[in-house]
């Protein structure tokens, strides 16, 4: 398998799974900081779906290439 196949199939995995789940990250921002007292807050936020969905139609398009180019490439060996 090519490696654009894989990495095609790694980004569907990705996107997939941002889609299904509704993945998150952490966000830490500095409220007050006075002298050597400091506080933060953090927040939960979710991953957009948009970037579940880029990652799918990517996976796609990189699955097709690597597909057909191993076709188109292991015929004139």
């Amino acid at each position: 398998m090519r490696i654009s196949a894989v990495i095609g199939v790694l980004l569907l995995i990705f996107g997939a799974f941002v889609l299904v789940t509704g993945m998150q990250y952490k966000d830490t921002k500095k409220i007050v900081d006075v002298g050597d007292v400091e506080v933060k807050a953090t927040d939960h936020r979710p991953v957009p779906k948009w970037v579940g969905i880029v990652a799918l139609v990517g996976g796609v398009a990189l699955l097709g290439v690597g597909v057909t180019g191993r076709k188109a490439g292991g015929a004139g060996l």
